[in-house]
C-alpha cells in the first residue's frame, strides 16, 4: 500500500521545531476471547512498540483473553454486554439516553466488578461505551463505582467527565463503517490527521489529551492492517509520548 505521508510528516516537523509534543494513545474495542485477528494485533503492537487499550466485553470475556493477554495490553471496561437500549428510532447505545438509570449503574458495576476478577492489577479502569455514546447523567456515577475515565469519540470540550473521571478520547478510526466497511480513504485519513495536529498546535483543542487512535482488530482487513501499521510508525517518528492509563488516572 502506498500512502502519502509528506502532509502529516511536514506536520510533525513544525511540532518538533516549536518543541511541543504529542501525546498518543492506542485503543482496540471488542476483544472477548483468544482469536488470530488478536495475535494479528499483538504482533502489530510489538512491531511499533505501542501499547494497546483493549476494550474487552466483560460478560463475553473469556479466561483464555485474561490467561494470554500481552505484555502490552491494557484492559479496559467495554460496557457490559454490548447491546443497545437505545428506543426505536435512535442510534445504538448501551448506555444512552432513555435507558433506567439504575439499570445503567447496575450493568457498569457488573462490568468493573467482572473485569477485576478476570484481569486483577491489570485492569485500567477505564470505561469505553459501545457506540462511543453515553448518557451524560451516567459519568457521576462511574467515579463512584471506581472507574478514573470514559472514553468515547472526537476531540474533548473538557478534562474531566466528572469528579474523578478524565475524559480521554479517541479521533482517528480507519474504517469506512457507514459505507465498505473498508479501509477510508488514505489521502482523506492523512488530511483528518493533519488537521487534528494543527487544530491542537494552534490551541483550537486541548492538546493535553492523548491523541487517539481506533481499531477494531476483529473487523480488519489486509488494507486496515496495513494503513495501522504505516500510521503507528509514522506517529511514533515525530515528538510523541505514549500514554498509558493507570489506576490513578495518570501515565
Amino acid at each position: 500500500m502506498k500512502v502519502d505521508w509528506a502532509p502529516l510528516r511536514s506536520e510533525l516537523a513544525i511540532w518538533r521545531a516549536e518543541g511541543l509534543q504529542l501525546p498518543f494513545w492506542w485503543r482496540d474495542d471488542d476483544a472477548v476471547t483468544q482469536t488470530a485477528a488478536l495475535e494479528q494485533l499483538a504482533a502489530l503492537s510489538e512491531d511499533v512498540a505501542v501499547p494497546v487499550h483493549l476494550a474487552v466485553i466483560p460478560k463475553m470475556a473469556t479466561q483464555a483473553l485474561a490467561d494470554g493477554l500481552p505484555a502490552l495490553f491494557l484492559p479496559v471496561v467495554h460496557g457490559w454486554c454490548h447491546a443497545s437500549h437505545a428506543p426505536e428510532g435512535h442510534k445504538n447505545a448501551e448506555f444512552g439516553v432513555g435507558r433506567d438509570h439504575a439499570e445503567a449503574v447496575t450493568d457498569l458495576q457488573a462490568g468493573l466488578a467482572r473485569m477485576s476478577v478476570l484481569f486483577g492489577e491489570r485492569l485500567s479502569p477505564m470505561f469505553v461505551p459501545p457506540w462511543n455514546r453515553m448518557d451524560a447523567a451516567l459519568f457521576p456515577e462511574l467515579g463512584l463505582l471506581g472507574y478514573t475515565a470514559v472514553s468515547t469519540y472526537n476531540p474533548r470540550k473538557a478534562d474531566m467527565a466528572a469528579p474523578m473521571v478524565a475524559q480521554i478520547n479517541t479521533h482517528i478510526d480507519p474504517i469506512f463503517w457507514r459505507g465498505t466497511r473498508g479501509l477510508v480513504d488514505t489521502e482523506t485519513l492523512v488530511s483528518q490527521l493533519v488537521q487534528l495536529l494543527q487544530e491542537r498546535r494552534t490551541g483550537i483543542t486541548d492538546n493535553h489529551e492523548p491523541l487517539g487512535y481506533l481499531t477494531h482488530h476483529l473487523a480488519h482487513d489486509a488494507d486496515i492492517w496495513e494503513f495501522s501499521r504505516q500510521v503507528l510508525h509514522e506517529i511514533c517518528e515525530g515528538p510523541v509520548w505514549l500514554y498509558r492509563h493507570k489506576k490513578e488516572g495518570t501515565s
